[in-house]
C-alpha cells in the first residue's frame, strides 16, 4: 500500500523495515522510499547524502526546485527505522526490548530524578521503561542535531506513560505512551513512543510548536535489499496543548 502524505498537514512518517535474512538492512532503500513518498518523485530521482554535520538528508535530483527532506535513521539488529517529516527536524531511535540492569544503568547515566522514578516502577517493566527513556534521549538529540553530546543523557525527558493509563477524559493511552509530549525545559520540542510491536521500542522527536501526528508504516526488506509493499500499522494522534544515527547502549556497568 502506498503511504501518501495529506496535503497541508504536518505529519511524521516512520518506516519500520524488518529483514528476513541475516544481512543488515540497507537504510538507503528506506530513505529513498521516504523521499519518493513525501517529495512526490520517483525513487530513481531521490538522492541520499549527508550534510556538513554528518546528518543524513534526502533530496530530489530531477532538475526542479531544490527540495530537501529532514530524515533520521536508527538500527537494532536486522531492523532499520527511518523517520521523515516535511515540516521540520525529526529524530528517531530504536532499541530491541531485552533484560537490562536498568537501575544500575539509570543511576550511572540518567538524572537523579529519572533514576528515582525508575526505581519506583514495577520491577518487571523497568527494562522497558529504561529503554523508553533512552530512546527518547537519543531521538531528541538527533532532532536537535547534537546527539548525546554535552550531557544529552542527563537531559530530562517526559516520563513514559504506562500502557492503559487513563488520559484526561477517560480515554486509554496508546501502548508506551504514544503522544508526542513536551520535553521539560526545552520550548518547542516534543517526544513520544509510537507503538510498533515486535519487541521494539521506538521514540520519535520533533522540533516545532505543534505536535504532529505520527504514521507508522511497516515494510519487509529482502536479503538483497528489495523493499516490499508498505503496510500501515499505526496512527498516533497529536497531543493538543544511508547511515545510522545512534549511540550504542552501554550494557555493562562497573563501579555502580
Amino acid at each position: 500500500m502506498s503511504q501518501l502524505p495529506v496535503p497541508g498537514r504536518d505529519t511524521v512518517y516512520v518506516w519500520v523495515g524488518r529483514g528476513d535474512g541475516g544481512r543488515p538492512i540497507p537504510a538507503g532503500r528506506l530513505l529513498r522510499r521516504a523521499g519518493a513518498t513525501l517529495l512526490g518523485r520517483a525513487e530513481a530521482q531521490i538522492v541520499v547524502g549527508h550534510g556538513p554535520d554528518g546528518r543524513p538528508f534526502v533530496g530530489a535530483s530531477d532538475g526542479g526546485p531544490r527540495m530537501v527532506l529532514p530524515v533520521s535513521v536508527s538500527r537494532a539488529d536486522r531492523v532499520v527505522v527511518v523517520a521523515a517529516r516535511v515540516a521540520g527536524p525529526v529524530g528517531v531511535d530504536v532499541e530491541r526490548s531485552r533484560p537490562l540492569p536498568a537501575l544500575a544503568l539509570a543511576r550511572r547515566w540518567y538524572a537523579p530524578a529519572e533514576a528515582a522514578w525508575l526505581a519506583g516502577r514495577p520491577a518487571g517493566g523497568r527494562a522497558a521503561d529504561f529503554l523508553r527513556l533512552w530512546t527518547a534521549k537519543e531521538a531528541v538529540g538527533k532532532a536537535l542535531g547534537v546527539g548525546l553530546r554535552d550531557g544529552g543523557l542527563r537531559r530530562r525527558m517526559p516520563v513514559p506513560t504506562a500502557a492503559g493509563a487513563p488520559r484526561r477524559g477517560g480515554t486509554a493511552r496508546l501502548v508506551g505512551g504514544g503522544e508526542l509530549r513536551p520535553v521539560p525545559g526545552v520550548a518547542g520540542l516534543r517526544v513520544g513512543h509510537p507503538p510498533v510491536g515486535g519487541g521494539l521500542v521506538v521514540a520519535v522527536a520533533v522540533v516545532g510548536t505543534d505536535a504532529p501526528p505520527v504514521e507508522v508504516v511497516e515494510v519487509q526488506v529482502d536479503g538483497d535489499g528489495t523493499v516490499g509493499a508498505a503496510r500501515r500499522t499505526g496512527h498516533v494522534a497529536a497531543a493538543r496543548s544511508a547511515s545510522t544515527e545512534r549511540t550504542s547502549l552501554p550494557v555493562v556497568v562497573r563501579g555502580s
